[in-house]
């Protein structure tokens, strides 16, 4: 078992090494307590590169489904590319 606050501000790579960001918060179920989402705080240069604009202050933050995390210990790794990002639809029920 793992405290969630040790899940943020690690830093998320794609599965072809690029660092996205890092990990700034996560949605819980509470029905079944398990994590459904985390949000990424983008870098300025995935920002770019996903075609969003960076706003003047703070950064771009993206939902990602626990099911896009591939390992997760010092660092995570996701099982998806950056191109595979940009067809990935934002977390929403």
């Amino acid at each position: 078992m793992v405290e969630i606050s040790r899940l943020f501000w690690k830093k998320a790579y794609t599965s072809d090494s690029i660092l996205l960001g890092e990990v700034e918060s996560a949605e819980l179920d509470m029905n079944t307590w398990q994590i459904r989402n985390f949000y990424i705080g983008l870098t300025d240069e995935a920002t770019k590169m996903l075609g969003f604009k960076r706003p003047f202050l703070g950064k771009v933050v993206v939902c990602l489904p626990v099911s896009a995390v591939k390992s997760y210990q010092d660092t995570a790794i996701l099982n998806k590319s950056l191109q595979e990002l940009k067809d990935l639809k934002e977390c929403k029920e």
